[in-house]
């Protein structure tokens, strides 16, 4: 009858008996490169990732730098803003009382004029008077003054010309 076929003979238990005697003899040495594959990767992977938390923190770290440097322009930019409108109010305020102070200045300088024109016209007038008084007493005097009455008045003229002068240095 028909013999079977002893376990030897079949070609798929030789290949399974060669795929066992395969990883029997070479599975460590696969198991190694295949474990040393994923042990290089997950240490990639972990220096990636150690890279990528040191990025993030530089990023932090500069997202504060940028926000520190902006808040401290702000602040120099307001100092500055209430800077130029303490210095545009003083500037205003200066111009107000020099333009006031010119003011009475220019108020005075016309009291001024007017106070020595009115001086002048005095003068004027006094010198008038005068020239007046002196052209009517030389006709009085040339009329009827004898020479003892005429020594008599230059004799009081002389006595009253201290006074006289006095008053005028006062004016």
């Amino acid at each position: 009858m028909h013999e079977e076929p002893g376990f030897f003979a079949e070609p798929v238990n030789w290949v399974v008996l060669s795929f066992f005697l395969f990883f029997i003899i070479f599975g460590k040495k696969l198991w190694a490169a295949l474990t040393g594959m994923l042990d290089a990767r997950a240490a990639s992977v972990r220096a990636e990732m150690d890279e990528a938390a040191r990025l993030k923190a530089e990023a932090e770290a500069m997202l504060k730098d940028a926000e520190a440097t902006r808040a401290k322009a702000q602040a120099d930019a307001r100092v500055l803003i209430d800077g130029a409108a303490a210095e545009a109010a003083r500037v205003a305020e200066a111009t107000r009382a020099e333009a006031e102070a010119s003011a009475k200045r220019r108020e005075q300088m016309a009291l001024d004029r007017i106070a020595a024109a009115q001086k002048q016209a005095v003068d004027e007038i006094r010198t008038a008077a005068a020239e007046l008084a002196t052209i009517a007493a030389r006709q009085v005097i040339a009329e009827g003054l004898s020479p003892e009455s005429s020594a008599a008045l230059i004799d009081q003229a002389i006595a009253r010309l201290p006074a006289a002068l006095a008053a005028r240095r006062a004016a």
